[in-house]
C-alpha cells in the first residue's frame, strides 16, 4: 500500500505546527519517515509535485501559497483532480485520474484524495 496519503496529510499537518516549515522540507521529512529504507520511493516526484503545486496554489487550509514546484504537469493534475472533487467527491483515484489524463497515473490522486478527504483541501 502506497504511503504517500500519509506523507501528504503528515506534512500538512506538520506545516500546520511550524510556520518556518517549507512545504519540501516537510515532505521530504515524511517521505523519509514513511520510507526509511526505500530511496526512490523518498524522491518519487509525482505525488511530491502534485501536493507541493496544492501548496503552491494555495489550495492547502493553513499552508501560505508560494512558489515550490517547478512542475507544471503534476500541478495541473492535482488542481485539476480538486475542481472535480468539489462537485464528485466520491470518485475514486482510477475514475479522477481517468477525467484528467489519459498518461499513467503515479500517485497523484491517492495525495490529492486524502487530502480532500482529511478536509485539507480549501474549495
Amino acid at each position: 500500500m502506497s504511503q504517500y496519503p500519509n506523507i501528504a496529510i503528515k506534512s500538512v499537518r506538520d506545516l500546520r505546527e511550524n510556520s518556518m516549515l517549507s512545504p519540501r522540507d516537510a515532505w521530504e521529512s515524511n517521505a523519509k519517515r514513511f520510507y526509511p529504507h526505500q530511496l526512490s520511493s523518498q524522491k518519487k516526484g509525482c505525488p511530491k509535485s502534485t501536493f507541493l503545486g496544492l501548496c503552491e496554489q494555495g489550495k492547502i487550509k493553513g499552508v501560505k501559497s508560494g512558489s515550490y514546484t517547478r512542475s507544471k504537469l503534476n500541478k495541473q493534475y492535482g488542481l485539476k483532480a480538486v475542481e472535480y472533487l468539489i462537485t464528485q467527491p466520491n470518485l475514486n483515484e482510477t475514475e479522477l485520474w481517468s477525467l484528467i489524463s489519459e498518461k499513467t497515473p503515479n500517485e497523484q490522486m491517492s495525495v490529492v484524495i486524502a487530502l480532500f478527504k482529511n478536509g485539507d483541501i480549501q474549495c
